[in-house]
């Protein structure tokens, strides 16, 4: 059963395209992932399906409820938490909780069961201020807030940016209990690692969405031969690659770049002789298996797309 259906949505600000011809379906109890850098639309997209902006063009339904025509109830089933921490600062952790309980018409008892396992672990600092929260237990306060009234679908908005490692994995941990509630989940982040945290993802960029599929079919789709070359000078070493004849795309991960060559010639000794004659020293260089980054960096160095490539 379909939760969330878009077809060929489009918006702009002046003369910058945000969203351009966006259209996907996301089955009910699904745990959906936006992933992409800033700018890529994310913002934007959720900011339509909440009812919060309207679109140029398209059309788009939750839970069989138009997100124009029929905003008013739409809102009574969502659950949204935008990328800014937007709650009440000047209020204690459980003011929150209580006055967003009472703009849908509930109480915390009434719901607690269903954000027990967020609110508890912040629940010894119900009397702190919002605004005095670390990062982490905002995220869980923010997330409580929006679930309190028993939401059909829930939206996360870069929920995890800006939040430490520890938070992060049990934020994650918090959506898939969530997910076993038969709540459909959208979240969008800039995390590629993330991504493989999703049922299925779709890859963002410059408005478009350039690929929608399961993170294990992403990387099966990747087929290119990928290596993660390694010396004592990252940075002269990405310029290097810019003049290696046999690159087809090198770009930075860490304190490797990983490299994929344009044909099967490729030999890792002309690699190796080329940056010892350019300087190089500790050279490494191994293939190594793609993650769901070095697809998205594959297809960003394509061509642009004219429609969605799903899996």
């Amino acid at each position: 059963m379909i939760s969330i259906k878009a077809e060929n949505i489009y918006k702009s600000y002046n003369k910058v395209q945000a969203l351009d011809d966006i259209s996907f379906e996301i089955d009910k109890g699904e745990l959906f992932g936006f992933i992409g850098p800033d700018g890529a639309g994310k913002t934007t997209l959720f900011r339509i399906l909440t009812t919060l902006i309207l679109m140029d063009k398209g059309h788009a339904t939750i839970e069989g409820l138009d997100v124009v025509k029929d905003y008013q109830t739409l809102r009574t089933i969502l659950g949204y938490m935008p990328g800014r921490f937007s709650l009440y600062q000047d209020l204690t952790v459980e003011e929150n909780l209580q006055f967003f309980a009472s703009i849908f018409g509930t109480t915390i008892k009434e719901n607690y069961d269903l954000i027990r396992d967020i609110y508890n672990q912040i629940e010894p600092f119900k009397d702190r201020l919002a605004g005095n929260l670390s990062g982490g237990m905002k995220q869980k306060l923010a997330l409580s807030c929006a679930m309190i009234h028993k939401p059909k679908v829930l939206v996360l908005d870069e929920p995890t940016t800006g939040v430490d490692a520890v938070s992060r994995i049990e934020f994650w941990e918090m959506l898939k209990k969530l997910k076993g509630e038969g709540i459909t989940i959208i979240v969008s982040t800039p995390y590629m690692n993330e991504a493989e945290l999703c049922d299925r993802v779709a890859l963002m960029q410059h408005g478009r969405i350039m690929k929608i599929a399961r993170p294990d079919q992403v990387i099966k789709d990747y087929h290119e031969n990928l290596y993660a070359v390694k010396t004592n000078n990252t940075y002269k070493l990405i310029l290097d690659f810019k003049q290696f004849s046999k690159t087809k795309t090198a770009f930075s991960f860490g304190q490797n770049v990983h490299f994929t060559p344009i044909d099967d010639s490729f030999k890792i000794s002309d690699l190796s002789k080329y940056l010892t004659k350019a300087g190089h020293q500790n050279i490494g260089i191994e293939i190594i298996e793609p993650g769901v980054e070095d697809c998205f960096m594959a297809l960003m160095a394509k061509e642009p797309i004219n429609k969605i490539q799903e899996s």
